[in-house]
Protein backbone atom coordinates (compact mmCIF):
# COMPACT_ATOMS: atom_id res chain seq x y z
CA UNK A 1 0.00 0.00 0.00
CA UNK A 2 1.50 3.71 -1.23
CA UNK A 3 0.51 6.28 1.19
CA UNK A 4 2.02 9.84 0.91
CA UNK A 5 4.66 8.25 -0.52
CA UNK A 6 5.68 6.01 1.78
CA UNK A 7 5.59 1.43 0.67
CA UNK A 8 3.92 0.24 3.87
CA UNK A 9 2.67 -3.07 4.16
CA UNK A 10 -0.76 -3.62 6.66
CA UNK A 11 -1.62 -6.83 8.93
CA UNK A 12 -5.11 -8.10 8.71
CA UNK A 13 -4.85 -9.55 12.56
CA UNK A 14 -4.60 -5.36 13.60
CA UNK A 15 -8.22 -4.21 11.58
CA UNK A 16 -8.65 -0.74 11.62
CA UNK A 17 -5.69 0.39 13.62
CA UNK A 18 -3.55 2.32 12.42
CA UNK A 19 -0.08 1.08 11.54
CA UNK A 20 2.18 0.22 8.69
CA UNK A 21 5.72 -1.64 8.26
CA UNK A 22 7.49 0.82 5.81
CA UNK A 23 10.09 -0.11 3.46
CA UNK A 24 12.64 1.94 1.62
CA UNK A 25 10.18 2.84 -1.54
CA UNK A 26 12.92 2.23 -4.06
CA UNK A 27 15.50 3.41 -1.75
CA UNK A 28 13.56 6.87 -1.20
CA UNK A 29 13.84 6.21 2.53
CA UNK A 30 16.41 5.45 4.69
CA UNK A 31 14.50 5.29 8.81
CA UNK A 32 17.50 4.85 10.94
CA UNK A 33 19.40 7.18 12.69
CA UNK A 34 22.39 5.01 12.43
CA UNK A 35 21.94 4.04 8.88
CA UNK A 36 23.30 6.28 5.90
CA UNK A 37 21.93 9.88 5.05
CA UNK A 38 21.58 13.00 6.59
CA UNK A 39 20.06 13.54 10.01
CA UNK A 40 17.67 16.41 9.06
CA UNK A 41 16.40 14.31 6.07
CA UNK A 42 15.99 10.98 7.74
CA UNK A 43 13.97 12.80 11.01
CA UNK A 44 11.51 14.00 7.86
CA UNK A 45 11.19 10.65 6.55
CA UNK A 46 10.62 9.20 9.78
CA UNK A 47 8.17 12.46 10.91
CA UNK A 48 6.25 11.85 7.17
CA UNK A 49 5.61 8.32 7.32
CA UNK A 50 4.06 8.95 10.94
CA UNK A 51 1.80 11.15 9.89
CA UNK A 52 1.04 8.68 6.90
CA UNK A 53 0.06 6.34 9.55
CA UNK A 54 -1.94 8.79 11.35
CA UNK A 55 -2.90 12.55 10.36
CA UNK A 56 -1.21 14.69 12.59
CA UNK A 57 0.13 11.78 14.83
CA UNK A 58 3.51 12.05 16.62
CA UNK A 59 6.21 9.32 16.19
CA UNK A 60 7.67 8.05 19.28
CA UNK A 61 10.81 6.02 18.92
CA UNK A 62 13.46 4.78 21.34
CA UNK A 63 17.19 3.98 20.81
CA UNK A 64 16.88 0.37 20.56
CA UNK A 65 19.91 -1.76 21.84
CA UNK A 66 18.38 -5.50 21.88
CA UNK A 67 17.34 -5.71 25.27
CA UNK A 68 14.20 -6.92 27.16
CA UNK A 69 13.33 -3.68 28.13
CA UNK A 70 9.76 -1.92 27.45
CA UNK A 71 8.67 1.78 27.86
CA UNK A 72 5.34 2.84 28.49
CA UNK A 73 4.68 6.46 26.58
CA UNK A 74 2.35 8.72 27.71
CA UNK A 75 3.42 11.98 25.31
CA UNK A 76 5.91 12.09 22.60
CA UNK A 77 9.44 13.43 23.20
CA UNK A 78 11.56 15.31 21.00
CA UNK A 79 12.92 12.62 17.74
CA UNK A 80 16.48 13.75 17.96
CA UNK A 81 19.50 11.27 16.51
CA UNK A 82 20.53 11.27 20.44
CA UNK A 83 19.10 11.31 24.24
CA UNK A 84 15.73 9.19 23.06
CA UNK A 85 15.22 6.79 25.87
CA UNK A 86 17.05 3.50 25.69
CA UNK A 87 14.47 0.14 24.90
CA UNK A 88 13.43 -1.78 22.37
CA UNK A 89 9.62 -2.05 22.91
CA UNK A 90 7.09 0.70 23.65
CA UNK A 91 3.13 0.68 24.83
CA UNK A 92 0.65 3.25 25.31
CA UNK A 93 -3.00 3.68 25.52
CA UNK A 94 -2.68 7.72 24.70
CA UNK A 95 -4.33 9.12 21.23
CA UNK A 96 -2.27 10.61 19.02
CA UNK A 97 0.70 8.94 19.65
CA UNK A 98 2.73 6.50 16.65
CA UNK A 99 5.07 4.43 18.03
CA UNK A 100 8.25 3.23 15.91
CA UNK A 101 10.61 0.75 16.06
CA UNK A 102 13.46 0.55 12.81
CA UNK A 103 14.77 -3.00 11.65
CA UNK A 104 17.30 -4.31 9.27
CA UNK A 105 16.36 -8.19 9.20
CA UNK A 106 14.98 -8.26 13.16
CA UNK A 107 11.34 -8.85 13.82
CA UNK A 108 9.42 -6.06 14.08
CA UNK A 109 6.25 -6.90 16.15
CA UNK A 110 3.15 -4.87 16.27
CA UNK A 111 0.43 -5.54 19.16
CA UNK A 112 -3.29 -3.91 19.42
CA UNK A 113 -6.14 -4.78 22.21
CA UNK A 114 -8.56 -2.23 20.24
CA UNK A 115 -11.40 -2.94 22.18
CA UNK A 116 -8.79 -1.74 25.16
CA UNK A 117 -7.52 1.27 23.42
CA UNK A 118 -3.78 -0.07 24.14
CA UNK A 119 -1.17 -0.74 21.32
CA UNK A 120 2.58 -1.81 21.87
CA UNK A 121 5.82 -2.34 19.48
CA UNK A 122 8.66 -4.30 19.64
CA UNK A 123 12.15 -4.40 17.77
CA UNK A 124 12.29 -8.26 18.56
CA UNK A 125 15.64 -9.97 17.52
CA UNK A 126 16.83 -13.24 18.59
CA UNK A 127 18.66 -11.40 21.76
CA UNK A 128 15.40 -9.38 22.77
CA UNK A 129 12.80 -12.19 22.02
CA UNK A 130 14.75 -14.53 23.84
CA UNK A 131 15.51 -12.66 26.83
CA UNK A 132 11.19 -11.83 27.08
CA UNK A 133 11.34 -8.94 25.30
CA UNK A 134 7.64 -10.28 23.89
CA UNK A 135 6.40 -11.09 27.18
CA UNK A 136 7.41 -7.85 29.45
CA UNK A 137 5.85 -5.99 26.13
CA UNK A 138 2.60 -8.19 26.95
CA UNK A 139 2.70 -7.50 30.11
CA UNK A 140 3.21 -3.50 30.22
CA UNK A 141 0.35 -4.09 28.07
CA UNK A 142 -2.29 -5.80 30.71
CA UNK A 143 -1.26 -3.02 33.15
CA UNK A 144 -2.39 -0.21 30.87
CA UNK A 145 -5.78 -2.75 30.84
CA UNK A 146 -5.57 -4.64 28.12
CA UNK A 147 -6.33 -8.51 28.13
CA UNK A 148 -3.94 -10.93 27.10
CA UNK A 149 -6.88 -12.64 25.33
CA UNK A 150 -7.51 -10.00 23.29
CA UNK A 151 -4.11 -8.53 21.84
CA UNK A 152 -3.84 -9.15 18.06
CA UNK A 153 0.40 -9.18 17.40
CA UNK A 154 1.96 -8.63 13.74
CA UNK A 155 5.47 -9.72 13.03
CA UNK A 156 6.28 -7.90 9.71
CA UNK A 157 9.37 -7.95 7.42
CA UNK A 158 12.23 -10.39 8.64
CA UNK A 159 15.49 -12.05 7.75
CA UNK A 160 13.86 -15.84 6.69
CA UNK A 161 14.66 -19.21 7.92
CA UNK A 162 16.17 -19.79 3.97
CA UNK A 163 17.94 -16.58 4.42
CA UNK A 164 19.66 -16.94 8.15
CA UNK A 165 22.78 -18.99 8.73
CA UNK A 166 23.94 -19.69 12.33
CA UNK A 167 26.24 -21.80 13.74
CA UNK A 168 26.61 -24.50 16.63
CA UNK A 169 27.58 -22.05 18.95
CA UNK A 170 24.13 -19.96 18.13
CA UNK A 171 21.89 -22.87 18.64
CA UNK A 172 23.34 -23.81 21.98
CA UNK A 173 22.18 -20.68 23.71
CA UNK A 174 18.34 -22.30 22.93
CA UNK A 175 16.43 -24.69 25.16
CA UNK A 176 16.01 -27.92 23.55
CA UNK A 177 12.37 -27.35 23.02
CA UNK A 178 13.75 -24.73 20.38
CA UNK A 179 15.30 -27.42 18.27
CA UNK A 180 12.43 -27.30 16.05
CA UNK A 181 13.52 -23.75 14.71
CA UNK A 182 16.97 -24.93 13.62
CA UNK A 183 16.76 -26.22 10.02
CA UNK A 184 19.86 -28.38 9.07
CA UNK A 185 22.65 -26.59 6.88
CA UNK A 186 26.07 -26.35 5.64
CA UNK A 187 28.36 -28.38 7.81
CA UNK A 188 28.47 -27.02 11.57
CA UNK A 189 25.75 -24.40 10.26
CA UNK A 190 21.36 -24.13 11.19
CA UNK A 191 18.89 -22.23 9.31
CA UNK A 192 17.04 -20.21 12.27
CA UNK A 193 13.32 -19.35 11.84
CA UNK A 194 13.01 -16.08 13.98
CA UNK A 195 9.39 -15.49 12.64
CA UNK A 196 8.41 -18.42 13.83
CA UNK A 197 10.11 -18.61 16.94
CA UNK A 198 8.88 -14.86 17.75
CA UNK A 199 5.37 -16.68 16.92
CA UNK A 200 5.99 -19.43 19.28
CA UNK A 201 7.35 -17.28 22.28
CA UNK A 202 4.01 -14.81 21.75
CA UNK A 203 1.50 -18.33 21.86
CA UNK A 204 3.56 -19.37 25.09
CA UNK A 205 2.41 -16.41 26.62
CA UNK A 206 -1.00 -16.34 25.79
CA UNK A 207 -1.50 -14.21 22.30
CA UNK A 208 -4.70 -16.27 20.46
CA UNK A 209 -4.47 -14.09 17.28
CA UNK A 210 -0.90 -13.63 15.46
CA UNK A 211 -0.04 -12.62 11.77
CA UNK A 212 3.23 -13.29 9.88
CA UNK A 213 3.54 -11.11 7.21
CA UNK A 214 6.16 -13.57 5.66
CA UNK A 215 8.64 -11.12 3.69
CA UNK A 216 12.11 -11.89 3.91
CA UNK A 217 13.80 -8.85 4.52
CA UNK A 218 17.27 -10.03 2.80
CA UNK A 219 15.70 -11.84 -0.07
CA UNK A 220 13.64 -8.76 -0.62
CA UNK A 221 16.03 -6.37 -1.55
CA UNK A 222 13.82 -4.19 -3.92
CA UNK A 223 12.01 -3.05 -1.04
CA UNK A 224 13.98 -3.92 2.22
CA UNK A 225 17.30 -3.17 4.32
CA UNK A 226 19.06 -5.65 5.38
CA UNK A 227 21.98 -6.26 7.69
CA UNK A 228 22.66 -9.38 6.58
CA UNK A 229 22.71 -8.99 3.09
CA UNK A 230 25.20 -5.45 3.55
CA UNK A 231 27.10 -7.19 5.42
CA UNK A 232 27.89 -10.09 2.69
CA UNK A 233 28.33 -7.61 -0.41
CA UNK A 234 31.25 -5.52 1.95
CA UNK A 235 28.73 -2.61 2.11
CA UNK A 236 29.74 0.06 4.70
CA UNK A 237 27.03 0.78 6.22
CA UNK A 238 23.05 -0.62 6.26
CA UNK A 239 19.76 1.10 5.96
CA UNK A 240 16.72 0.29 8.65
CA UNK A 241 12.79 0.33 7.39
CA UNK A 242 10.75 1.59 10.36
CA UNK A 243 6.79 -0.11 11.98
CA UNK A 244 4.33 1.60 13.48
CA UNK A 245 1.09 1.57 15.05
CA UNK A 246 -0.75 4.31 16.64
CA UNK A 247 -4.24 5.52 18.21
CA UNK A 248 -6.68 7.59 16.75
Amino acid sequence: MAAAGFDLERAEVLGAVPHGFAGHGGGAHQFGYGGEGDPAQIAASRAGVAKAILAGGMLVAPHQVHSPDVITITEAWTDDPEGRPVADALVTATPGLVLGIVTADCAPVLFADPGAGVIGAAHAGWRGAHSGLLENTLDAMEALGAHRGDIAAAIGPTIAQASYEVDEGFREQFEVEDNRFFAPGRPGHWQFDLPAYVASRLRRAGVETIEDCALDTYDLGERYFSYRRATHEGAPNYGRQISLVALS
